[in-house]
C-alpha cells in the first residue's frame, strides 16, 4: 500500500509539471495568439503527452521486460490518443457545449477564462484516466 501511495505521489508530481506544459500551451495559444482551443488543446496534449511519457518510464513506472521499447511506446502512444480525445471531448462539451449555451455563464465567465478552466476539468478526468489505463498496461506485475 505505500509503494502504491508513493507511486500516486510520484505520478501526482509528474502530472502537475506536464498539467502546467499543456496549460501553458493551451492557454497561451489560444488566448494570446487566438488559435482556435481544440486546435491549442491538441498541441499542449501533444507536448505534454512526449514529456510525461519520458517522465513516467523514468520515475513512476517500473518497466514490463517481456515489452520492447518499441511496443512499449505504441502502448503509451495508443493509451495518449485515447486520453487526447477524452480531452477534446472534455473541452467541446464544457466550452461549446454548457458554456456556449449559457448566456448567464457567458455574463459571469470571460471567454478566455473558460478555456482556463476546461483545461483543468478536461486534464483532471485525463488524468484518472491515464493513471489507471498506464498501471493497467504499461507497468511490470
Amino acid at each position: 500500500m505505500k509503494n502504491l501511495l508513493n507511486q500516486i505521489l510520484r505520478f501526482g508530481v509528474v502530472g502537475l509539471f506536464c498539467f502546467l506544459i499543456d496549460y501553458g500551451i493551451t492557454t497561451g495559444f489560444t488566448n494570446q495568439l487566438g488559435v482556435h482551443y481544440l486546435i491549442s488543446k491538441l498541441l499542449g496534449f501533444v507536448v505534454s503527452a512526449v514529456v510525461n511519457y519520458i517522465l513516467s518510464i523514468k520515475f513512476v513506472f517500473t518497466h514490463k521486460k517481456e515489452m520492447g521499447k518499441g511496443k512499449e511506446f505504441s502502448v503509451f502512444l495508443i493509451l495518449s490518443v485515447i486520453g487526447l480525445v477524452i480531452n477534446e471531448i472534455v473541452m467541446f462539451i464544457c466550452i461549446d457545449g454548457i458554456y456556449g449555451h449559457s448566456a448567464d455563464l457567458q455574463e459571469i465567465i470571460s471567454d478566455s477564462l473558460i478555456v482556463s478552466l476546461s483545461t483543468v476539468v478536461a486534464t483532471g478526468v485525463v488524468m484518472v484516466y491515464n493513471f489507471i489505463s498506464r498501471k493497467l498496461f504499461l507497468e511490470r506485475k
